[in-house]
């Protein structure tokens, strides 16, 4: 046994359907001892994919567990077998402090199970905010340097923490295809739209040329498509022709952060699946 005291761990299966997988998951399961806490499975029938989430309590032998689910399960099976709990994360910033103000006050208090191993910055203007939770605030300053050159910087710094996320807390900066292939499904962004519509820059302003009369947030992976990574959670809330978009952007504050506070939680739970440019969320 890798450990004789008691773990809890979440496996997670993407494979083909077919018939019977829940019975041969849940059954080398048994056979290992383990105590199944929670199980939730989902059947994509337009891509024939069965997804699945178990979480798992017990004395585990990950290698053996994995080698024998390898048996039984089809071809073209992805599975993987992680610690449950705590997460540790480094926040990219670059002025407003909603989202991250959020986020510092969360992890201190307990409504986020993450720890926030540090927060850098193109600017230094929330150095300040940070430094009250002891956390490092590192500036990484874009002036003078090539897209290309201030991600590798900031790729440095981040990697000095070995994060499991990095989440882009309204850092207002377009990355690299380089930058984003570093951390494949590891970069979480919050944008203040109701994505598909009004991509890129000032979507508030966007919004209210429109006319709209609802606006909203978005929290989805990034990918090399600007704004068009799979979406993980959104929320939006009323407004009507009362409003500027200055009025629409401090309304959007709070829609912001709780979208991205609430995307957080899930993918720090391990219930998000990316599969292609989706999500599902078990």
């Amino acid at each position: 046994m890798q450990s004789q005291t008691i773990q809890r761990k979440i496996l997670r299966t993407i494979c083909p359907d077919e018939k019977g997988l829940i019975a041969q998951i849940t059954s080398i399961c048994f056979s290992h001892h383990l105590n199944i806490v929670q199980n939730n499975e989902y059947v994509d029938h337009r891509s024939g994919r069965f997804f699945m989430r178990t979480e798992l309590e017990g004395l585990f032998d990950d290698e053996r567990l994995l080698a024998d689910l390898d048996r039984v399960l089809p071809s073209g099976t992805q599975r993987e077998l992680n610690q449950a709990g705590r997460r540790r994360i480094v926040v990219l910033v670059t002025k407003e402090a909603h989202c991250l103000g959020d986020l510092l006050m969360k992890s201190a208090y307990g409504g986020l199970d993450v720890d926030i191993a540090a927060v850098i910055g193109n600017h230094d203007t929330l150095r300040i905010l940070v430094e009250r939770f002891d956390i490092p605030f590192h500036l990484v300053s874009h002036e003078g340097f090539s897209r290309e050159e201030h991600d590798a910087r900031m790729a440095e710094q981040i990697d000095r923490y070995s994060p499991d996320y990095v989440v882009l807390a309204k850092y207002m900066r377009v990355l690299t295809p380089t930058f984003v292939r570093h951390y494949p499904n590891q970069l979480i962004n919050i944008h203040h739209s109701f994505l598909p519509a009004f991509i890129g820059a000032k979507p508030y302003h966007q919004a209210y040329e429109r006319g709209v009369k609802i606006i909203g947030a978005t929290a989805h992976y990034v990918n090399d498509d600007l704004d068009e990574g799979p979406i993980i959670s959104q929320d939006v809330i009323n407004v009507d022709h009362t409003y500027t978009a200055e009025d629409m952007m401090r309304a959007g504050r709070d829609v912001e952060k709780n979208v991205l506070s609430r995307a957080l939680y899930r993918v720090l739970a391990q219930r998000v699946f990316v599969y292609g440019n989706r999500t599902i969320i078990l």
